[in-house]
C-alpha cells in the first residue's frame, strides 16, 4: 500500500496508536510492544509506511529492535504464552497470572524459565493477546522496568480497558493493511462436514471410506472441495482451519 492510499485508511490506525502510548504512560507501563500477527515478521506500521516502533512507541531496551528481528518471536517468552492464552494477562515476578485461574497460564508458570521474560529488561507487563478469525493471533504488551510496580493492582484497574484498546487497535489496522475484499461464508455439503470431522478424529481416508460407506476416491473428492473452499492446501491445513473457525469440533467423529 503506497502512502496516499495509506493516509485515510490509517486516521484512526494513529489515533488508537498514540492513546495505546498514552494508555500506558498514564498507569506506569510506559513500554509497548505491538505485533498485529506473530506469525508473521512485518512490523505494525503507521500511516508514513515506517514501523510505530520507531516512531509513537518506545521499549525498555532502545537497542533492541524487536521488529527487525525476524525469529524474535521464537525467542520471546511472552509470545511463547500468547500463543496458549486468549485472554488478558500480566507478568510479575517471573510468573504470569490473570484475572482467574487459567490452566494455560499454570502450566506455563511451571515450564518456562522466568529469564526467559527478564531478559529484555522487563520487570512487570500487561499482555493483551488477540485472537482473531483465520486464526490469526496479534498482542500489544504494555510493560514497565520498575520492579517495585504493582502490576497486579494495574491489571485489576486496567485490564479491560487495555484489553479493548488492543482488540480495537488490532481491528483497525488489519482492515487498513488488508485489500478490500468481499468475506467469503464458507458452506460445508454434509459429506465434506463428515469428511472433516473423521479427518480430524485421525482416520485415513480408507477407514473414512469404510465408516460412510463410500469410496476412498469419493472421500479425497471431498476432502478437496473441503480444502478449495477454505481456500488452504493439504489435508493438515484444511482440518486445522476447520477446526479454528468451529466448523468440527476437535478430535470429534462423525
Amino acid at each position: 500500500m503506497d502512502s496516499d492510499a495509506r493516509g485515510p485508511a490509517f486516521g484512526e490506525v494513529m489515533r488508537l496508536a498514540r492513546e495505546i502510548d498514552q494508555a500506558g504512560r498514564d498507569i506506569g507501563l510506559p513500554y509497548v510492544a505491538v505485533s498485529a500477527d506473530i506469525s508473521d515478521p512485518s512490523p505494525v506500521v503507521g500511516d508514513d509506511g515506517r514501523p510505530l516502533a520507531e516512531t509513537v512507541f518506545r521499549w525498555v531496551d532502545p537497542n533492541l529492535a524487536y521488529w527487525k528481528d525476524r525469529a524474535f518471536a521464537l525467542r520471546a517468552g511472552i509470545i511463547r504464552v500468547v500463543r496458549v492464552c486468549g485472554e488478558p494477562f500480566y507478568y510479575q515476578q517471573g510468573k504470569m497470572h490473570s484475572w482467574r485461574q487459567v490452566r494455560a497460564l499454570e502450566a506455563v508458570n511451571q515450564r518456562i524459565d522466568p529469564e526467559a521474560y527478564g531478559s529484555y529488561g522487563v520487570q512487570g507487563a500487561v499482555i493483551a493477546p488477540i485472537h482473531s478469525p483465520m486464526g490469526v493471533i496479534g498482542a500489544i504488551v504494555w510493560a514497565t522496568d520498575d520492579p517495585l510496580a504493582d502490576i497486579s493492582e494495574i491489571f485489576n484497574k486496567h485490564g479491560a480497558r487495555l484489553y479493548l484498546l488492543a482488540l480495537r487497535f488490532l481491528s483497525v489496522y488489519r482492515d487498513a493493511v488488508l485489500p478490500p475484499a468481499e468475506t467469503e461464508l464458507v458452506e460445508f455439503t454434509r459429506r465434506e462436514a463428515q469428511c472433516l470431522k473423521w479427518a480430524a478424529a485421525g482416520k485415513t481416508d480408507a477407514e473414512i471410506a469404510t465408516i460412510m460407506g463410500v469410496s476412498a476416491p469419493t472421500v479425497r473428492f471431498h476432502m478437496t472441495n473441503a480444502s478449495r473452499k477454505l481456500g488452504v492446501s493439504g489435508r493438515s491445513q484444511t482440518i486445522r482451519l476447520a477446526t479454528t473457525l468451529g466448523y468440527i469440533g476437535q478430535g470429534s467423529g462423525g
